[in-house]
């Protein structure tokens, strides 16, 4: 009998485990026909060999004359293996540093991320994405999808936001899906309590956190301001206005705390649908008692902390230390609001992890059909426009060849 009472017990444990946001995630992601290879697999072939490819990319470059778009996109086009995948690098690179390195063509970036997808080599893809402006790596929409999606799904979410951080750089948070998987890696992310550095890693999830959060009008996305804005507040009391915005889509205006507090104002006013997380409202205050700690370390070391910022080479000048004078106000100012938003019901006790992954499962599969829609309309432009180059090409060979017949004429002419 106990016997029996214990494995109704067990099986009871093991749905409820099945219905939790861990255990499911996987199915919340991007669907098999969103990441179905069938359809960019079955557009019209241009079969070629790597081997005379190359050889063809590299005398044309030992001559100091440009490689064509079209070639490179051939060779990205029919790689076959992991190997490849290197040689393409390689040829990307050349391509970039050449006279036609604002020619390379959007369907080879697409192509060259998915076959780094379909050939085990994501290290790869996310090397030259970061390293962008060495490779001419710049995806559309659908392409960092893929990408985000499938690092998801492997739950290396730090990676993950490594190619959040990319579409935050481009200011692509257009999709409605890109926005939902972007909020899916960043809180999971969050959720593992990683170890950040202040002036690269936070200021980079703050931005990403706060301008894909400025696009969902919710508590997810008030949360995400709130985080947001803080990360970049720290930053900024650490180490200056400068810091924050140099290379970032953001405004160099002081005072992201304040506007930490601001989305905490409007989170209040609005209707009661629009929460803040318990578990942010914590971040943010342990967030601001190590900036009052860090701050009365600061003024009890003098000199010898000053010596430090200089060393650190970070340009802190008055505007900065006027707002970091401001930072007993914005302690005092968040108790309240979090008050405020106890008493008014604003606190919503789910974790953001948690609301994020709700987000996924209620959404991300009605945000799917117009992004499917939309990149098979581009790629009718892409095989529309590829044709047009080959075209092209042989009208230009044809030319060359005819000049060519010409030139041997006059040269036999004069011989005899």
């Amino acid at each position: 009998m106990a016997a029996s009472v214990l494995q109704r017990c067990l099986a009871l444990a093991v749905k409820v485990n099945c219905k939790s946001p861990g255990f499911t995630a996987r199915r919340w992601l991007l669907s098999a026909a969103y990441t179905d290879n069938k359809l960019w697999e079955g557009r019209e072939k241009d079969p070629q060999n790597l081997a005379v490819l190359a050889s063809i990319m590299d005398r044309t470059y030992d001559r100091k004359l440009a490689v064509s778009s079209l070639t490179v996109s051939r060779f990205v086009d029919n790689i076959s293996s992991r190997e490849e995948i290197d040689q393409a690098e390689y040829y990307l690179y050349k391509f970039r540093h050449s006279p036609n390195c604002w020619y390379l063509r959007d369907w080879t970036v697409h192509s060259w991320i998915r076959q780094c997808l379909k050939y085990g080599a994501k290290d790869k893809a996310l090397h030259t994405l970061t390293n962008k402006v060495q490779y001419g790596i710049f995806p559309d929409d659908f392409t960092f999808n893929l990408l985000i999606d499938s690092y998801i799904k492997d739950e290396d979410f730090k990676n993950a936001c490594a190619v959040v951080e990319e579409v935050m750089l481009q200011e692509a948070f257009d999709l409605p899906s890109t926005q939902i998987l972007s909020l899916y890696a960043l809180g999971n992310y969050l959720a593992t309590k990683p170890q950040l550095t202040v002036s690269e890693t936070e200021r980079a999830l703050g931005a990403s956190l706060l301008l894909v959060g400025l696009k969902q009008d919710n508590t997810v996305g008030f949360t995400a301001q709130l985080i947001g804005n803080a990360l970049l507040g720290k930053v900024e009391m650490l180490k200056g206005i400068h810091t924050v915005f140099r290379g970032m889509p953001l405004i160099w205006t002081h005072g992201y705390l304040d506007r930490a507090l601001a989305v905490m104002e409007r989170a209040a006013a609005v209707p009661a649908d629009v929460k803040i997380c318990k578990d942010t409202l914590d971040f943010v205050n342990d967030l601001l008692q190590d900036l009052s700690s860090a701050s009365d370390s600061d003024s009890s070391g003098g000199e010898e902390s000053d010596g430090e910022d200089r060393k650190d080479g970070d340009a802190v000048d008055e505007d900065d230390q006027a707002e970091q004078a401001k930072l007993p106000h914005y302690a005092s100012r968040f108790k309240e609001l979090s008050s405020q938003l106890e008493a008014v019901g604003k606190v919503d006790a789910a974790s953001f992890q948690a609301l994020v992954s709700a987000l996924a499962q209620q959404s991300l599969a009605a945000a799917e059909k117009p992004d499917l829609e939309q990149y098979e309309s581009r790629m009718q432009a892409w095989e529309a426009e590829n044709r047009q180059l080959i075209q092209r090409e042989k009208e230009m060979r044809e030319k060359a060849e005819q000049e060519r017949q010409v030139r041997l004429a006059a040269k036999a002419a004069q011989q005899m």
